[in-house]
């Protein structure tokens, strides 16, 4: 783990999904970085979590339960009239199930994926944009999608909504760079969590660099991202953090 060098000293940022897995290790990294966090999440106890080791480690952070899925949900984490946020983070995300496949999945999880992902995440960014640019905030946004924006793999609901990530950002991008403010994505590649069984595929060989993600290689990237210091021009665009595994193009899924 990097030593804090205070990239973010007296900012505020909007982390979603900063329960588990890699909204939690990029909610740690900011705090770590001197952000005070909020942290939202439908998922009140591991939250809580989330929030305390911020405290331990001498951060500020605050939960927030927020159910992304519903068509207000978005509006549950920002409070009227708050500008004070410079940071948005949008890892909240159902868990995929590798039966919810093409032929199978039901027009509720597709809803919800869809909801979560891409309605609450552009009003969410939208507004968000909105007072920065009349507080003449330059904030940054970063969408955590995924290689299945790009390549299918039988889980529809998700690869689409990742899909109109990515396109969100970059709307987003043109909308609010004039303003200064920047909108990039991340694309993990196979990170063990959030629904995704790494036992169930057969990964030797296939990823270039050797082992599987953790959720703090994708932390220290969104770090990077959301930096001026490391990224203040960039914006628009998709980083991939994949240890080379999208050089593959396609893992097939596992015999049933």
């Amino acid at each position: 783990m990097p030593a804090p060098i205070g990239l973010f000293r007296g900012e505020t940022a909007l982390v979603t999904g900063s329960a588990s897995n890699i909204g939690r290790a990029i909610a740690l990294a900011l705090a770590r970085e001197g952000a005070a966090v909020r942290c939202a999440d439908i998922d009140a106890a591991r939250n809580a979590v989330t929030v305390a080791d911020i405290a331990k480690a001498g951060g500020t952070a605050e939960a927030i339960l927020a159910d992304l899925s519903t068509r207000d949900g978005w509006k549950s984490v920002l409070p009227e009239g708050d500008s004070s946020i410079s940071m948005l983070v949008h890892s909240a995300s159902p868990p995929r199930r590798e039966a919810d496949g093409a032929l199978t999945v039901s027009e509720e999880t597709w809803d919800a994926m869809a909801n979560t992902n891409v309605r609450s995440g552009f009003f969410l960014a939208r507004e968000l944009g909105r007072r920065m640019k009349a507080t003449g905030t330059k904030g940054r946004m970063l969408f955590i999608t995924s290689l299945h924006a790009e390549t299918p793999r039988n889980i529809p609901h998700y690869a689409a909504s990742k899909a109109g990530q990515t396109m969100v950002v970059k709307e987003l991008a043109r909308a609010l760079g004039p303003a200064g403010i920047r909108v990039n994505a991340l694309a993990p590649g196979a990170v063990p969590g959030g629904g995704f069984n790494a036992a169930a595929f057969n990964f030797d060989g296939k990823i270039p660099l050797g082992r599987l993600g953790k959720a703090e290689d994708m932390a220290d990237m969104a770090l990077a991202l959301l930096s001026d210091r490391f990224s203040g021009y960039v914006t628009g665009t998709t980083v991939a953090v994949d240890g080379g595994i999208a050089l593959y193009n396609w893992i097939p899924l596992p015999e049933s």
